[in-house]
């Protein structure tokens, strides 16, 4: 992964594109750097992602609650302040939102899995 010199972000100035789910929709804020993607994300209410993702992330819960659900079945709440970390191909998991929630998402080269 390169270096990345210090920057800021001001989130003001990131467009926002909006992602339906299977049901409700996902509104991203994304910033790409070399081998990284920064977002902010906000779920609908109803939300119910369209896929089952096998890609890591760092995902923080800034505001509001929701439910990772596993490909297994097992599901875990996340409410505001809580994080979850997971790197590529350890999981297959997708995001179900009652309410509207708004989160960080970190992923990149660094998630990627080495084997074992």
């Amino acid at each position: 992964m390169p270096n990345l010199p210090f920057q800021t972000i001001d989130w003001n100035t990131i467009p926002i594109t909006e992602h339906k789910g299977e049901t409700g929709t996902a509104y991203w804020q994304t910033v790409e750097l070399p081998g990284l993607r920064i977002r902010i994300v906000e779920y609908s209410a109803g939300y119910l992602a369209d896929h089952w993702c096998k890609k890591g992330h760092i995902v923080h819960c800034l505001e509001g609650e929701f439910i990772t659900e596993q490909e297994n079945g097992e599901r875990l709440l996340l409410t505001q302040g809580m994080t979850y970390v997971v790197s590529d191909e350890l999981s297959s998991h997708r995001s179900i939102a009652d309410k509207p929630v708004r989160l960080l998402i970190v992923d990149g080269e660094f998630l990627q899995y080495s084997g074992g």
